[in-house]
């Protein structure tokens, strides 16, 4: 068990590195807050006549949202992931527009996540199945990851989302996954070169049979590896092996087992991180301060 939450307090900071408003103007949907615009599209929105970079923008009618993205990607401010996300107001808040996902960031957009924990239980404890990216993944490439995660497109529940990445990433049969636990929410507002990424995940656990083995089905995953956890732990507290947010869903799991004690008030401390944020720009507007 970790008494130093140090290392692990930093990946929480690396993942919360958002201040706002910053350069950004604030962004609403019909009249209702939903994020912050990227200078970058401050000119190309005044011309549209959504509002100015003083007072802000708005679009009076959030179902125009999906056809403003796709003209952003036509005329070069981003690469069209060709795949459309719910948009919230929100964690609370039913979608009330859709978008590319490349878009999110460029809007400060709240965006929805699967993230699962491949566990497999041995005599001599507890092991997680992690993947290695692909060398050509647009976002941190040869990075290691979980066993599946991606995001959840429009019209999709959590659960459907996670069902189908489990297919296509690591193979596994729809009876399987079924019998995943979701464990919770984890939230964070992080800059990075995209843009503002406001996130939710929604972690599961699903304790897989010894005889299993992933098969990569969608060319994402290069490799797949199960590691003993202890060797995950170590691997999150001492690298930056993991992709940015998947230590956070790992830092959720050491601590739902014990591996840092979540009864301290340092392990308190992780624990409202990762369910409120340490950005004011999280998901939920409840900071804690770091």
């Amino acid at each position: 068990m970790s008494s130093d939450i140090t290392p692990f307090l930093r990946h929480l900071k690396q993942c919360n590195t958002a201040l706002i408003p910053g350069k950004r103007a604030p962004f609403s949907l019909a009249g209702t807050a939903a994020g912050w615009i990227t200078p970058e599209l401050f000119d190309r929105l005044e011309k549209e006549g959504l509002g100015n970079r003083t007072a802000g923008f708005n679009l009076p009618d959030p179902s125009k949202l999906e056809a403003l993205g796709e003209a952003l990607a036509q005329e070069g401010f981003y690469r069209s992931h060709h795949e459309l996300f719910d948009v919230r107001t929100d964690v609370d808040k039913p979608a009330i527009a859709r978008i590319d996902r490349g878009a999110l960031p460029l809007f400060g957009l709240v965006a929805t996540g699967v993230h699962m924990n491949g566990l497999v239980r041995k005599a001599d404890g507890l092991y997680l199945w992690t993947g290695r990216r692909a060398a050509n993944k647009r976002l941190d490439p040869s990075k290691l990851d979980h066993l599946v995660a991606g995001g959840v497109p429009a019209g999709h529940t959590a659960r459907e989302a996670l069902i189908k990445e489990a297919a296509e990433e690591a193979s596994i049969p729809h009876n399987l996954v079924a019998l995943a636990q979701e464990t919770g929410h984890l939230v964070y507002a992080m800059e990075r070169p995209e843009g503002l990424r406001r996130d939710i995940l929604v972690c599961y656990d699903l304790y897989l049979p010894e005889s299993f083995e992933p098969e990569a089905a969608d060319g994402e995953v290069e490799s797949f590896a199960l590691l003993p956890l202890a060797k995950v732990f170590q691997i999150v507290r001492d690298t930056d092996e993991f992709k940015f947010n998947v230590n956070l869903v790992l830092i959720d799991l050491f601590l739902r087992h014990g591996l840092i004690d979540a009864h301290t008030p340092a392990g308190q401390q992780l624990r409202a991180g990762l369910n409120h944020g340490l950005s004011a720009a999280s998901p939920g507007h409840h900071p804690v301060s770091a």
